[in-house]
């Protein structure tokens, strides 16, 4: 009797460790085509074809072919999809809830506390000028007037310091608000789906969508993509901000409406942006953020990318998540909470591994 087989619809240089670990429990494993990841490429059908008869599917990011309904249509014995990551952008949620799939990612401290550490470097480095007065000097300029920085926190003399709006208050922008406490600063925050102690444990002013816009100096999204969340940032909601206000999005790219925002920056009608995720990745040589010089700060989707801690800890949740799913047990990282009744429905806490 064969057996049972997880397919790595996108691998990522996984550890030997972490595959024997996979085979040790009984499974055999397939793996898929890094032309798959490729952008503005599709390869759905092959996705599919390659699903057929798996019982897990595992890897990091595969936006340019991503996991539709067809895919897990394709998939009866499909139980759990694992990703490396914190996103799962590129998985239909929706239709795996309906079909009775667990969908599981990776919100480790690696991943999550890494985007929150290099949204403070983008606010830091916007507000403060970093990129901008290394060029100057570098062109023989000095201490140049225009170039005077926000001073971020609230003062003695009776200065309040700047507001910092997050849109979103999961664990990435929890751990911003922590790291920004000791800088006096004003936090607020909007998040529907946040109760309300969650507002006072962050100490952030939980406020609404529009408020957030206009008092904020310093707009950072940290949201995942959903219906709700696509381009929630357009010219309707640029048109409410202050004209001094800096965009950080270190979320996923079509939460903002790159255009729109380019060309407030243009005309200043923003102060600038520092973005880390974009529309189309990787991001193209005509876009108008190109033709913003430092007013943008542009990063290539890799906030998370940290030296001996990028995908290793997703990896280790991915494997077991899997191992837990596949044992019949529910792991405790699933997203699509709602599916696990469903789940339990169709395979009845029977294993297909020991």
């Amino acid at each position: 009797m064969s057996k049972p087989n997880v397919l790595i619809f996108a691998p990522r240089e996984e550890p030997e460790d972490i595959l024997a670990t996979l085979r040790d429990s009984g499974l055999d494993l397939s793996f898929g085509e890094k032309a798959w990841q490729l952008p503005r490429t599709d390869f759905e059908a092959d996705l599919a074809n390659a699903a057929r008869d798996k019982v897990a599917l595992m890897g990091t990011s595969i936006r340019h072919t991503p996991i539709t309904r067809r895919v897990m249509e394709e998939a009866q014995r499909l139980r759990v999809i694992a990703k490396y990551t914190v996103g799962v952008d590129d998985i239909d949620t929706d239709a795996a809830t309906d079909l009775g799939i667990m969908v599981c990612h990776a919100p480790t401290e690696s991943n999550c506390f890494g985007v929150a550490e290099s949204t403070m470097a983008m606010i830091l480095a916007m507000l403060k000028r970093i990129v901008q007065r290394d060029r100057e000097v570098r062109e023989g300029k000095w201490r140049e007037p225009h170039m005077a920085t926000t001073f971020l926190g609230a003062r003695a003399d009776g200065y309040g310091g700047v507001t910092i709006g997050l849109v979103g208050l999961g664990r990435i922008a929890t751990r911003v608000a922590q790291l920004l406490a000791p800088w006096r600063v004003r936090v607020i925050a909007y998040d529907p789906y946040a109760e309300p102690a969650r507002f006072l444990l962050a100490n952030v002013e939980r406020v609404d969508y529009e408020t957030l816009l206009r008092e904020s100096d310093v707009v950072s999204f940290h949201v995942v993509l959903t219906k709700e969340t696509r381009f929630m940032l357009r010219a309707e909601q640029i048109a409410l901000m202050k004209p001094s206000a800096v965009i950080i999005n270190t979320a996923r790219g079509k939460v903002i409406e790159e255009a729109a925002v380019a060309t407030a920056i243009a005309e200043g009608r923003l102060r600038g942006a520092a973005i880390d995720a974009f529309e189309e990745e990787p991001l193209g040589m005509e876009s108008p953020l190109r033709q913003l010089g430092d007013k943008v700060l542009l990063s290539p989707h890799s906030a998370s990318f940290n030296e001996g801690g990028e995908l290793r800890p997703g990896i280790q949740w991915a494997t077991r998540a899997v191992l837990h799913a596949l044992r019949g047990e529910i792991p405790d990282n699933v997203y699509n909470k709602d599916v696990i009744p469903r789940w339990r429905e169709r395979f009845g806490g029977a294993g297909v591994i020991d």
